[in-house]
């Protein structure tokens, strides 16, 4: 299963562990008991996990993605991955991240360009963020000085590797944070709803909302019960 993001990016689901049974019975071996189907009861129980912060019986459902998106959002992304051990308290990262590489392949790249109606002013009352978008005129002027910028970049890269240039010197050319990354990431169902809460956040950065609402659009059909429980209402 995929969704679109972007103009060019996309998160599929690649594969899953578990069901919201997986969560009750990683709970209820605590009393050598397991449910068979989930029912009213089990429910309940998720709700109580959820509401009273017993996290980790939700460590046992696991998803992974295949990410494709620009690198400004790849790297506020990678915080999670950074940050996961803290935040299930285990001394290692139940989280794992895998993303390719232009020192080993030399594919065409691909950069992120918003249109003329998408660029956005600076916030009033932050130092970080966006607000309103800007005028069509000015948007239309940024979009075509950044199309030339990746243009020249992507000239003199080319440029570098027919003078034999190491692929992972002449990379150096290429403009990096709108450029499309990929990469796996696997992840427990409770830090993919940590990500999903913080990035659905209205002061988060829009272009990462947008990878956020496709995350959950992918999860919610897995774990619809424990999803609802642990997302911010």
């Amino acid at each position: 299963m995929m969704q679109h993001v972007l103009d060019k990016g996309y998160v599929r689901l690649v594969d899953h562990m578990g069901s919201d049974l997986t969560v009750v019975n990683a709970a209820r071996v605590s009393y050598a008991k397991e449910s068979k189907e989930l029912n009213e009861k089990d429910i309940r129980l998720i709700k109580f996990l959820a509401r009273e912060g017993h996290t980790s019986p939700f460590r046992h459902a696991i998803m992974q993605y295949e990410i494709y998106a620009p690198l400004m959002v790849a790297r506020q992304w990678w915080k999670y991955v950074v940050g996961s051990a803290h935040m299930e308290g285990t001394g290692d990262s139940l989280e794992g991240w895998n993303e390719s590489s232009r020192r080993y392949i030399t594919e065409e790249p691909t950069f992120y360009i918003p249109a003329e109606g998408e660029w956005r002013s600076q916030p009033e009352n932050s130092k970080q963020g966006s607000g309103d978008p800007l005028s069509w005129g000015l948007g239309q002027k940024y979009t075509d000085e950044l199309m030339n910028y990746i243009e020249q970049g992507i000239a003199k890269y080319e440029q570098a590797l027919q003078d034999g240039i190491c692929a992972e010197q002449a990379r150096l050319f290429l403009p990096a944070y709108g450029m499309y990354v990929r990469w796996y990431w696997t992840a427990s169902l409770q830090s993919v709803c940590h990500f999903v809460n913080q990035r659905l956040e209205h002061d988060a950065q829009q272009e990462i909302q947008e990878y956020a609402k496709a995350i959950l659009e992918l999860s919610k059909p897995l774990f619809s019960h424990s999803i609802d429980e642990l997302l911010h209402k």
